[in-house]
């Protein structure tokens, strides 16, 4: 079997919570956020995962994607990789994309891009590492990371431009799976919160 990637992003916090763009600001998870992590983790421990012994794990180094992978059980296994920080929004740091639209109205990030942050191109690139990892892998990978880069890491596993991510939404605590179809890239799984229901 190739290799799969499974996604799970981080548990909320205020700042996913009100919209706002969250970058590099190292915001932490709410008790909400928490509670959710122990849930994913729990699921993660079932079967048909099984605790997924023996698999890589990598997690952003942003406290809030760190805390989910320790809550959720694979602190101990994990390594921290700054290429799977979230995006750097520069001047977009903290705002809503309402606010956003009020000076620049039509803007997408997807498309044009953030003022003083990361480019597509820097986005992509990093993607591309990510989706190299995983591919190199003897086994399934998982990683903890954030809304933005985990849509652009699908956007790549698939071989598209980073403007396939702005057409899938991605959940607070959601996991997802990166797979394989009739040999090529496919998603397996997306945007998976029913751990959630506890």
């Amino acid at each position: 079997m190739a290799p799969r990637i499974l996604l799970a992003r981080h548990g909320q916090t205020e700042w996913s919570l009100l919209g706002k763009h969250t970058g590099r600001t190292d915001i932490p998870l709410l008790e909400e956020g928490r509670r959710g992590a122990k849930l994913l983790g729990e699921r993660l421990h079932r079967a048909p995962l099984d605790g997924l012994p023996g698999v890589d794990v990598r997690t952003s180094p942003l406290s809030r994607a760190r805390e989910t992978c320790d809550l959720a059980g694979f602190g101990d296994r994990a390594t921290e990789w700054d290429t799977l920080m979230e995006v750097d929004y520069g001047a977009y740091e903290g705002l809503t994309p309402a606010e956003i639209q009020a000076f620049r109205p039509g803007w997408l990030m997807w498309r044009d891009g953030v003022p003083e942050g990361e480019t597509l191109q820097q986005l992509s690139a990093r993607a591309d590492e990510v989706v190299a990892w995983a591919r190199s892998a003897e086994r399934d990978v998982l990683v903890f990371a954030h809304g933005h880069v985990l849509r652009s890491i699908a956007a790549r596993w698939l071989g598209l431009d980073l403007g396939f991510a702005a057409r899938v939404r991605l959940n607070p605590t959601s996991l997802s799976v990166l797979g394989w179809a009739y040999g090529d890239p496919a998603i397996e799984s997306w945007n998976d919160t029913g751990h959630l229901a506890g």
